[in-house]
């Protein structure tokens, strides 16, 4: 979590920029072990036992190159299974080490350890990893930072140096219990007891909590890499007195532009060019929620220091003080969101959005509610679920990755996804009196190897209402349109952006709003899309497409590794 001094590495001042092939040849493989165990940690004057990973919180940061592979030995010391997953790395052909749990792979169970094997491709800048495994992602989370390959340089000047910034939340209770004891009676995790920045809660809070303080030296260009690894929250953020240049969000690298704020949803990564020509002192660096459902939320603001070598005193401001959009901005946030373009650089993967689609999928997002089941404990007779397309879906008890290679395991997984909602009405309307029940299953979409996609997700008011963001394992995706209300096939299409649109691997769709993605599903394999919001995720605001084998050896997805993969119990 140190800040990195980009001077001390001189091929970062190379000028040439490697094909394809001289990148692979001369790409590097990097191996760590993750040892995974409990560990005390003291936060609000409450100590705790966690689940984190080599006694860390957040975990350690990886830290590579462009089309570098990584081997991750993951050691579960701790006492219940768990899986991680490498957000946003594409993992060309090789969702064996994706990590979802029940999706790609069964839990590591304690005592045992599993090798994850990264490969990276075109990424370029800062993704994350994170527990795929219930609640666990709230402790068992790090960055993973890309650094340009050998002889290619950055878009823009080179920074001084960088450094990682988490996003984080926090709770007293342990994270496995609280998803565990909200399945159980049917209700909705509570919220967080504070938030926190790089593990630090900072001086917001009524315990005396440590802050932490990012050193700046005067007149130096520093790249933050912004992570949101909250797990039910979208967040603003900024530095008091200093300005915001975007320059890559979700590894690609974007048109840069100034602001004075950034809102980032759950799972997001975000790269910021900071300058530090303020007078020397320190200076607030500070969040908060963006919140625009019915349902709870903590408006708190967390706080770090951008401190100046050699200053004295405390922070020139007041935290309160520093320039933030209120909580419910919604204006903020969809003004901040369509500044952001696909920056056309050699740098980043040639532009290639689909025009010609062929298959389409529109899908309505929905909480919603079903009678309390016998082995719950309900409060109220109705228990909450979540659903896409009127489907809650249900996590098998052996991975859908495993049923579908073998092709031997029957009643894992369907291959009838609803294309679209099973029933039209006003999404963004009044809907108390329609019915919210829904079909429990293990639904996947089949797509054809290289058919151009696209996903249309709406936004309704079922439930609490508000915004989601959604993340696509396997594959970055090209953002070409959002919109508010009802989507229209007709109309809305013409407002696309096809030219320089966005792209990323987590989308955030407004609430009482729709969010149009287009790929090409050009990598085989069992890839799972969910709203990054735990709470819905859990609910099951989840679903899997499975992209079929191309015609050749190249096109079709990687053996599983020779060693095995993680024991199925229900198998």
């Amino acid at each position: 979590m140190g800040l990195c001094k980009l001077g001390c590495v001189p091929w970062l001042l190379g000028i040439l920029f490697l094909s394809s092939l001289e990148l692979l040849c001369m790409a590097d493989v990097h191996y760590y072990d993750f040892i995974v165990r409990e560990s005390n940690f003291t936060r609000l004057c409450t100590t705790k036992s966690m689940l984190v990973v080599n006694d860390s919180y957040p975990g350690p940061e990886i830290r590579v190159h462009r089309g570098d592979t990584v081997f991750v030995n993951v050691h579960n010391h701790g006492s219940y299974g768990f899986t991680i997953h490498w957000h946003g790395v594409k993992q060309p052909r090789n969702p064996w080490s994706d990590g979802p749990e029940f999706v790609t792979q069964c839990p590591i169970q304690p005592g045992t350890n599993f090798t994850y094997q990264v490969i990276l491709s075109d990424e370029i800048g800062t993704l994350w990893w994170h527990a795929h495994s219930d609640w666990t992602r709230g402790s068992v989370h790090g960055a993973f930072v890309i650094l340009p390959a050998p002889h290619e340089t950055y878009p823009f000047h080179p920074p001084d140096a960088d450094q990682t910034i988490i996003l984080e939340s926090w709770y007293n209770d342990d994270y496995l219990e609280l998803i565990r004891n909200s399945t159980l009676y049917g209700q909705a995790v509570g919220i967080p007891n504070a938030y926190a920045i790089n593990g630090h809660l900072g001086d917001t809070y009524d315990c005396n909590d440590t802050i932490f303080r990012m050193e700046v030296n005067y007149q130096d260009t520093y790249l933050l890499r912004i992570i949101n690894a909250a797990m039910n929250e979208e967040k603003f953020f900024s530095i008091a007195n200093h300005t915001l240049i975007v320059v890559a969000q979700d590894a690609s690298y974007v048109t840069r532009f100034a602001t004075d704020y950034i809102m980032i949803t759950p799972g997001q990564t975000m790269d910021v060019l900071v300058h530090a020509n303020q007078n020397i002192g320190q200076y607030y660096m500070v969040m908060r929620n963006f919140h625009d459902s019915a349902a709870s939320s903590n408006n708190n603001l967390t706080t770090a220091i951008f401190q100046y070598k050699n200053s004295v005193g405390g922070p020139r401001n007041n935290a309160s003080l520093v320039s933030l959009p209120e909580p419910d901005d919604s204006n903020a946030t969809s003004s901040f969101l369509s500044r952001i373009r696909s920056l056309r650089v050699r740098q980043n993967p040639p532009l290639r959005v689909p025009r010609a689609i062929h298959r389409r999928v529109y899908i309505a997002i929905s909480t919603n509610s079903i009678p309390c089941t016998n082995d719950s404990v309900c409060i109220t007779e109705e228990r909450f679920v979540a659903a896409l397309n009127n489907v809650s879906f249900v996590f098998p008890v052996i991975d859908i990755l495993q049923a579908y290679y073998k092709r031997s395991i029957n009643g894992v997984f369907t291959k009838d996804f609803p294309l679209e909602p099973p029933e039209y009405y006003n999404f963004t309307g009044d809907l108390t009196i329609l019915n919210r029940n829904v079909t429990m299953g293990t639904k996947v979409v089949m797509l054809n190897y290289g058919e151009a996609v696209e996903i249309v997700f709406q936004a309704t008011q079922f439930g609490a209402g508000g915004s989601h963001p959604f993340h696509l394992h396997g594959f970055s995706f090209y953002r070409v349109g959002s919109g508010s209300g009802n989507f229209n096939n007709v109309t809305d299409p013409k407002s696309y952006n096809l030219v320089d649109p966005p792209l990323i691997n987590t989308v955030h769709v407004p609430a009482s709003g729709w969010v149009a993605l287009r790929f090409f599903a050009n990598n085989p394999g069992v890839w799972f899309s969910h709203c990054h919001f735990e709470r819905h995720s859990s609910w099951g605001m989840d679903t899997v497409f499975i992209v079929k084998n191309g015609g050749t050896k190249a096109t079709s997805i990687r053996p599983p590794p020779a060693s095995g993969m993680p024991v199925c119990s229900g198998a």
